[in-house]
Formats: structure tokens, sequence, C-alpha cells
């Protein structure tokens, strides 16, 4: 079952590409490798991935995230449509995938079945990670419809205990309901997407059930299983989201009894000359770590994405990256350059 799911996803995906896409990616990756090797900072192309945030809104409050913890320092807020489409319509000729998520729940923003539908009009991949709480008949047969390819569904734990120590305020029946609405309507409308992934992030409080994940997953029908190790803000301390396993694990403890990332922080970053995150009000941030937008490098609000893009701030940015990464406070918890699940 899931090999024959992959394999259809991995042809809906390619079947999104164009000549333009791929010799996009081409120069991307052509001048990312000529600056590791000249140590200096060259950029050709556009994105090929952007992550664009529907809302930083959020019903849960997970403890290692913002949305949950209500501790951004940045404006919180709905991505409106007007400015979804003046960005797509610059970047859809050559981008190859569109995460319509960064921080809160996506299902939150009223227009975020209309921002898909744009998006698969423009013959974009595009994808979005939900905590299942809003998956009611309604919005399980609007997502099918609206042409999503690939629906990311956070599920920690396979019980209620297990699930509401990290999903504070979350319901574990809502969101297998959810999963089986989606899963069921899929098929009702004769559709093989979205593609539908049960994501499991592995902590100390969740990796006895592992095995019982693998389970649930196969008994709710999903089409693919993601384990993923998670990203805690002080472990230097250590906690107890760190697994005890070492393979689920992002950190390692020190004979000092301090805690540090499994990561020697490589002066590089593909994302830097690939893809970005956009926020909700239009603020270009390099990655996914950059969660409160610190390193802003320009807003799209009415103004053309490539100017900001190709921009002296940006090209200084790819600069620090290759002189010092580790430098840099967002990417000393990043796992980029390291092996992960």
């Amino acid at each position: 079952m899931y090999l024959s799911a992959r394999l259809r996803n991995n042809l809906n995906f390619a079947s999104k590409l164009t000549p333009k896409k791929i010799l996009n990616a081409v120069r991307l990756y052509r001048s990312f490798f000529m600056s590791k090797r000249k140590g200096k900072a060259l950029h050709a192309g556009m994105p090929a991935a952007v992550s664009l945030e529907p809302t930083t809104s959020c019903n849960l409050r997970c403890p290692e995230c913002p949305s949950g913890l209500r501790s951004f320092s940045r404006p919180t807020g709905m991505l409106k449509p007007e400015l979804f489409e003046q960005v797509l319509d610059e970047l859809a000729p050559f981008l190859v995938h569109l995460f319509l998520y960064f921080q809160g729940e996506p299902y939150l923003n009223p227009s975020f079945f209309k921002m898909v539908k744009y998006a698969h009009g423009k013959n974009v991949y595009t994808a979005t990670s939900t905590n299942a709480h809003y998956l009611d008949e309604k919005r399980a047969k609007l997502t099918v419809e609206s042409g999503l390819d690939k629906l990311i569904v956070s599920v920690d734990g396979t019980t209620q205990n297990t699930y509401e120590g990290y999903r504070i305020g979350g319901s574990l029946d809502k969101v297998k309901d959810g999963i089986s609405n989606l899963v069921r309507m899929r098929k009702k409308l004769k559709s093989h997407k979205p593609y539908i992934e049960m994501q499991f992030l592995v902590t100390g409080k969740n990796e006895h059930e592992i095995q019982d994940a693998r389970l649930m997953a196969k008994s709710l029908g999903v089409d693919n299983l993601a384990l993923k190790t998670a990203q805690i803000y002080d472990y230097e301390n250590g906690s107890d989201l760190i697994p005890s396993n070492n393979k689920y694990s992002r950190y390692r403890k020190n004979p000092d009894g301090k805690w540090s990332i499994k990561n020697d922080w490589p002066n590089e970053c593909l994302k830097m000359w690939t893809s970005c995150v956009i926020t909700w009000d239009g603020q270009i941030t390099p990655c996914c770590y950059d969660k409160d937008a610190k390193y802003g490098m320009g807003n799209t609000d009415g103004k053309k994405f490539s100017e900001i893009w190709n921009g002296k701030k940006y090209a200084s940015f790819r600069q620090a990256i290759l002189n010092s990464r580790k430098s840099i406070d967002i990417c000393r918890n990043c796992t980029e350059g390291m092996k992960t699940l």
C-alpha cells in the first residue's frame, strides 16, 4: 500500500515539472556549489521551494512551538489571498514545491482552500501540515476538491494521555476522526490526493509508542508514517522531551552533563540558495528556524519578490553562512547538514 501511494505521489510531483522549473533548479544548484568552492556568495535563479504562512494562530499549546506558547515578538494574523496571489504569480513559473505552512494551524485561515486552488491552477505541487482538529466531513471534502497534493498530519501519541503531553489542548479521537474523514472522502471522490502522511514527532514522552504508531497509521489507512526528531529550544540543560534512544534525538549529552546538537555546522546551507519562508504579512525570512522573522530580508507586500531575493541584504546573509554559519543564532539549533530520520 505504502509503495504504490508513494509512487503515485512521486509521479504527481514529477507531472508539475516544466523545462523552465528544471533549468531554474540547475541554476540554483550550480550557483550553490560554485559559492562553496570559491567561498563567495554567488547566486542565480528563483526559489524552487517556498513556505508560505497561512496564519500564526493555533488552537493548541505545544511547548516547543512559538504559536503554542503565544510567544511571538512579530505580529500574529492571517495571510490575505491578494498577497498570496501576488507572490505566487511571480514565483509559480519557477516553483517546484509550495508548503502552505510555517507556524500556526493553516485550516484556521478562512481563505485556505481558495489559496490551495489558486496554486493548483498554477500547476504547483502544494503541501501543508495540520493538527487535524478541523477535518470534519465538510473540510475533508474541500481539502480533496482543492487539489492539495500532500497533507502532513501531526499525531504525536497513540493514547490521549501521551498525545496531550505534547499537543496540549488536543483530542486524539478528534484527530483520528479527521484522518478517517479525509481517507473516506478521498475514496468517495475517487481521488488519490492529497497524499496523507502521518507525522510522529519522537520525544522522551512518546518514544515507547513508536510501534503502536505504525499500527495506528496502518489502521487509519494513511499513505505513510514519518518519524521526526524534535527541536528543543533549551537543549543545553537537557529536557524530558529529548528521547533516550539516541537514534531519535538531535542532541547528545556531553561529559560535563551539558547537551549539544549533533551537528558540526558546516559553512554551507543549500536552503539559503534554493528556498525561503514568507510570513503571513509578506516578510521574507531565510528559513523555518527563524520563527520570529528576526532575519527578515524585506517585505513582498507591494514589492517584487525578485528584488528582495536578489538584493544586497540576502547576498550578505548567504556570505555570512559561508564565512561562519555557527555564528548565526538561528543556525545553532538547525539540523541542515546532519543526518536525521
